[in-house]
């Protein structure tokens, strides 16, 4: 620990943290459900409004690794005082927006502040427990995810029923409020004080738009473009005298697998939320708000389980919670691929099952990422599981929706009894395969660096 905290000062510090998330997440996911209205309000097509969205993704997923190096040189309470309150004047902005450019810089703007957020949400724990008590700091943060996910589509549907969707901008300006705890609870110390590399941290966020644009515009381009731009990044950090990323964190093979496995299970678990509204709405013909009440019940439960999941991690080990999680995502996958046709009652069962996995395998995964961290690398180290995070969900829905367009025709699964929705049956029972063959890799690299981690950990 950086402080001599308390558990019970600890604990209060991570409900703070958890707060924090629950309103941050509500503030990306709200505004997908009311691209409509801005279009209406402002004469747009779809494509052109999309980028209320996309570009706060975009942003937001680069933000978080930067981030995360300023959190290696700062105090973070000053890191994250900047964060809330540009946030804070995104949203200000927003809501007197009168034209579509000050809306689109307000979410911007927002994007920009709002990034802190989850770089400042890996570190806390990793800074402030011990690595027995880690995976419960993490599990409570991780409820907040979970609440947001749940409320961000009823408190949006519930607004703009009452007043102008602009209002939605006023949401994180709650967040303001947080301010003062953190002020209080996190200490004055300070990082290195090495130069940072922007030549380098611009050509990573270069790289990173690149690829996701290639994805989202289906451009060979923008790929081709993509890796040019890492290979550049590459011959950056191994040529600077003070590179943005050290090498030498790639050269720890504990930090790079476990980041290559959370690459694989976000991706996957992106799943849950990109493909559930399509086949519950094209499937079982549900109308939108019959589909936000069918995914409600999942987000509710993981957040209630949250914190049962991060205790599992500190009293059993994060490759006993991987191995639960993994578990209970392989089994819905394989029920969803089964019986994808069924009532939508038994759809949002599944979907509990599903999203509980989703979330101790998120808190297992960043718990062990996080031990093998030496401390003047945590910042970056965590920023680019956030970043990469992000990448994983930003290109798996392009796969998925590509999937989607391409269709089928016969389903694969020979347990499959529903004649509709073969193609959903067989994306379900490809990734249920897929999560198979990873957990195999988790226990057979666990079981080959426990013993080091177990040294690390004294």
């Amino acid at each position: 620990m950086d402080a001599p905290f308390s558990r019970q000062e600890g604990m209060k510090l991570m409900r703070v943290v958890m707060f924090t998330l629950t309103l941050s997440s509500m503030s990306i996911l709200m505004f997908n459900f009311v691209l409509p209205e801005i279009s209406e309000s402002f004469h747009l097509t779809t494509a052109q409004v999309s980028w209320v969205t996309s570009a706060y993704s975009l942003i937001y997923g680069i933000g978080t690794v930067i981030y995360g190096k300023l959190a290696d040189r700062y105090k973070l309470k000053n890191i994250l005082t900047v964060g809330l309150l540009v946030l804070a004047g995104g949203s200000f902005l927003g809501l007197v927006a009168q034209s579509f450019s000050m809306v689109l810089a307000a979410r911007c703007l927002q994007a920009s502040g709002a990034a802190a957020i989850p770089a400042s949400a890996m570190l806390i724990p990793l800074r402030y427990f011990p690595p027995e008590q880690r995976g419960h700091a993490m599990g409570t943060a991780f409820v907040g995810l979970a609440l947001g996910s749940a409320l961000g589509p009823i408190i949006s549907a519930l607004m703009i029923s009452m007043v102008h969707w602009r209002w939605l901008f006023c949401i994180p300006v709650f967040l303001v409020l947080t301010l003062p705890f953190y002020r209080k609870y996190l200490d004055d110390e300070e990082g290195s004080s090495a130069h940072i590399d922007w030549i380098g941290g611009f050509l990573l966020a270069a790289s990173v738009t690149l690829w996701l644009l290639s994805v989202t515009n289906e451009s060979w381009w923008l790929l081709l473009g993509g890796m040019i731009g890492l290979g550049v990044f590459s011959l950056r950090i191994l040529t600077a005298r003070q590179p943005f990323i050290q090498p030498q964190l790639f050269k720890n093979k504990q930090y790079t697998r476990r980041l290559a496995i959370a690459f694989i299970v976000n991706g996957i678990g992106f799943s849950l939320y990109f493909l559930s509204p399509l086949f519950l709405a094209e499937i079982h013909h549900l109308p939108p708000a019959w589909i936000s009440m069918a995914m409600v019940p999942a987000a509710l439960t993981a957040a209630l389980l949250g914190q049962k999941g991060g205790k599992l991690a500190d009293r059993k080990g994060n490759t006993y919670l991987y191995s639960i999680a993994s578990s209970l995502l392989i089994l819905c996958f394989a029920l969803l691929s089964t019986f994808i046709g069924i009532s939508p009652l038994w759809i949002a069962f599944f979907l509990v099952i599903g999203q509980v996995g989703q979330t101790f395998i998120t808190i297992a995964i960043s718990n062990a990422v996080s031990l093998t961290l030496l401390k003047e690398y945590s910042g970056v180290g965590m920023g680019l599981l956030s970043m990469l995070n992000f990448i994983a969900g930003g290109m798996a829905s392009g796969i998925y929706g590509k999937m989607i367009d391409l269709g089928a025709d016969v389903a694969w699964n020979p347990a499959n009894v529903y004649t509709n929705g073969a193609v959903y049956s067989n994306l379900f029972l490809v990734l249920a395969v897929i999560h198979v063959l990873t957990l195999m890799f988790y226990l057979a690299i666990a079981k080959e660096s426990f013993p080091l981690m177990m040294e690390e950990s004294k």
